[in-house]
């Protein structure tokens, strides 16, 4: 089980989300903006950040650059629904960063989670 911190400004996407996550037996804390979750960040360990790139207030991008620098190790997926903001995602967010793009099905999201957690240990060491 990984602890994963999910950070989706649209509500039904972060409910939804959320529920497939913790029914695929991993710990989810959800935020619905950027600044909200890089709060959370700062309370507790997260093995996984899963985040909107477009979001209000701080973007998914910047929210993963300062994961990365308070949580050394912490893994990235962005989700966004826009080609180009998918490419800026890859080129600018931290190394290892992974981007899927919306549409897509519960169960990519949740192999290519398991395959990111896989290929590294755990990071809160909740896991």
């Amino acid at each position: 089980m990984a602890r994963i911190l999910l950070a989706e400004d649209d509500e039904s996407m972060r409910s939804f989300l959320a529920k497939a996550l913790k029914r695929a037996g991993h710990e989810v804390i959800d935020a619905d903006n950027g600044l909200d979750a890089l709060a959370l960040l700062g309370e507790s360990g997260f093995d996984l950040l899963l985040a909107d790139v477009v979001m209000p207030g701080l973007d998914g991008i910047e929210l993963a650059r300062r994961a990365a620098k308070e949580q050394p190790g912490i893994r990235v997926m962005f989700i966004t629904g826009f080609a180009a903001v998918a490419l800026k995602a890859r080129d600018q967010g931290p190394t290892g960063a992974r981007v899927l793009s919306k549409p897509f099905h519960l169960k990519d999201l949740v192999r290519q989670i398991d395959a990111m957690l896989r290929t590294a240990g755990p990071v809160s060491g909740n896991s």
